[in-house]
């Protein structure tokens, strides 16, 4: 695949719309390309984060651990990113990252992840929001099951 169609899958990621060609262009050409079978384990829960990926096709399911084994909990598509928490946190894997069909990635590794946010302050400010998303995605999960364990009267 050339660097220009790279280019133009990166410039669909939100993250990444409205950085400038040039810079695109070294992200798409210092990444790792890397695709995956249905099935397969990006990463696990527990392990080192030392990158991320950037979907650009397929999907991925997320699942955590539970006394009963691995649950599903969410579903994400193309035009995203998974891992970067890790990589922020400087913490372990928070999740399991599993090819729910066939998947192409771009992998970006810590260095260059942290040299984008410096860089580029307008891609830290789209970091940010993304992960305020998810953290008001999950309080309202767990009012949601508050509300159920309530209603049964387990809590």
């Amino acid at each position: 695949m050339s660097i220009q169609t790279e280019v133009e899958l990166l410039r669909r990621i939100p993250l990444f719309a409205n950085i400038d060609t040039s810079r695109l262009k070294l992200l798409a050409f210092t990444s790792e390309r890397l695709s995956f079978n249905a099935g397969a384990v990006l990463f696990r829960e527990g392990d080192r984060g030392d990158s991320a990926y950037l979907i650009l096709n397929g999907k991925v399911d997320v699942a955590v651990g539970s006394p009963k084994g691995d649950v599903v909990v969410a579903h994400i598509g193309a035009n995203n990113i998974v891992g970067e928490m890790a990589l922020l946190c400087e913490m372990p894997r928070t999740a399991t990252i599993i090819a729910a069909e066939p998947l192409d990635t771009l992998k970006i590794k810590k260095d260059q992840f942290f040299q984008l946010l410096r860089d580029l302050p307008q891609m830290t400010l789209e970091i940010m929001r993304e992960l305020a998303v998810r953290l008001n995605n999950v309080n309202k999960e767990l009012s949601a099951a508050h509300a159920k364990l309530r209603a049964a009267g387990l809590e």
